[in-house]
């Protein structure tokens, strides 16, 4: 059997939000991917949130930055949610959107990473 291609007009087109955590420790993967999603689905819930695609991508995790992607007509919702989180763990933190961009590379182009 074959796989069918999808046409590239009916393909989500795809939007990477770069991201800074302001946080007096250094934080862990789980700890900052448990608090987006906890954040994502309270304010989105799951229908949107599905919908939305969203996928944190690990590789581009370091101590302080990280980088999502989702669909572009989510883009300020996921934004928003990420607004919205102002504790991970027992320490305050808050999310600072730095760029959104249409690849990873224009992205890390622009921000000089």
């Amino acid at each position: 059997m074959t796989k069918l291609k999808t046409l590239p007009t009916m393909r989500d087109r795809k939007r990477y939000i770069f991201f800074r955590i302001h946080c007096k420790r250094i934080l862990e993967y789980t700890d900052m991917r448990n608090a987006i999603w906890n954040s994502l689905l309270t304010f989105l819930g799951q229908e949107q949130l599905a919908l939305a695609g969203v996928e944190i991508i690990k590789n581009m995790f370091k101590k302080d930055f990280g980088v999502i992607r989702c669909n572009h007509l989510y883009v300020d919702k996921v934004k928003l949610s990420l607004a919205l989180i102002h504790q991970i763990g027992d320490d305050r933190a808050t999310f600072q959107t730095l760029r959104v961009s249409g690849t990873i590379k224009a992205g890390k182009k622009k921000l000089a990473i």
